[in-house]
């Protein structure tokens, strides 16, 4: 079987060749991977719950977000409000919320920042897939590295980054945190971009081939999943290196 058919959003003829969506759901695999270490090490315990409590909530979020995906749920663009967002400010929230509480400051601080920084290696197949979506003409050209999209860059420095801004012993937390910056900066463009994208009443631009990609399944994981935990992790280094640097790092 080389082609599998998207279930909702893309028209009859639209096909999506099987490697692309074996590759994406990958992503979300690895991405998954890499978070759980993150939390299995700032949690060595074994009467710490954490890992088990953020892995439920993790898989809640990805089948709840699968079946209103679906269902066509998300996919009603005219609704009053917004449907597909009330879940990224849902998450956003949480994630603002993790730097505000003491004991889930304290956790973040135990998580390797080095397992946060090698994470934004999957940022390259991200990019791969879009770019294979752009070939299959199902997302706009903009939305890839062929157009304004250069999150690859953030995905292809991650391990050097993780290397030798911070896995050598003299560690240069000032680059570390100016790198997590301007990668976060990258993604902050894709998504803007993307948002342009989407057949909102909002939308500027892409009018020939609309962002609706996002809202079928698996690729409703990308917003939904992907890209909180990218931005999550980008924070949440950016918050330990400066800690390291109030302590006396160089």
């Amino acid at each position: 079987m080389k082609q599998l058919f998207l279930l909702m959003n893309i028209t009859p003829s639209a096909v999506i060749p099987l490697y692309i969506t074996i590759t994406f759901i990958a992503v979300v695999i690895t991405t998954f991977g890499f978070l759980f270490y993150a939390i299995k090490v700032a949690s060595p315990h074994k009467k710490d719950f954490t890992p088990t409590v953020v892995s439920t909530f993790i898989m809640v979020v990805l089948f709840v977000t699968a079946v209103l995906s679906f269902t066509g749920f998300l996919s009603v663009y005219d609704a009053a409000i917004p449907r597909l967002p009330v879940i990224l400010f849902f998450e956003i929230g949480i994630i603002i919320s993790l730097f505000i509480f003491k004991k889930s400051k304290e956790f973040i601080q135990k998580m390797p920042i080095s397992t946060l920084t090698y994470i934004h290696i999957v940022r390259v197949p991200v990019e791969l897939v879009l770019w294979w979506l752009y070939k299959a003409n199902i997302i706009d050209p903009i939305l890839t590295f062929e157009g304004n999209n250069f999150d690859i860059i953030a995905g292809i420095s991650a391990p050097f980054a993780a290397i030798f801004l911070i896995g050598l012993r003299s560690k240069s937390i000032i680059s570390a945190i100016i790198w997590n910056i301007l990668s976060l900066g990258l993604l902050i463009n894709i998504v803007y971009h993307a948002i342009s994208c989407t057949p909102y009443p909002i939308q500027t631009i892409c009018f020939d081939l609309p962002n609706t990609i996002i809202f079928s399944f698996p690729f409703i994981w990308l917003p939904t999943f992907v890209v909180p935990v990218v931005l999550f992790c980008h924070l949440a280094s950016i918050y330990k290196l400066s800690i390291m640097q109030d302590n006396g790092y160089k």
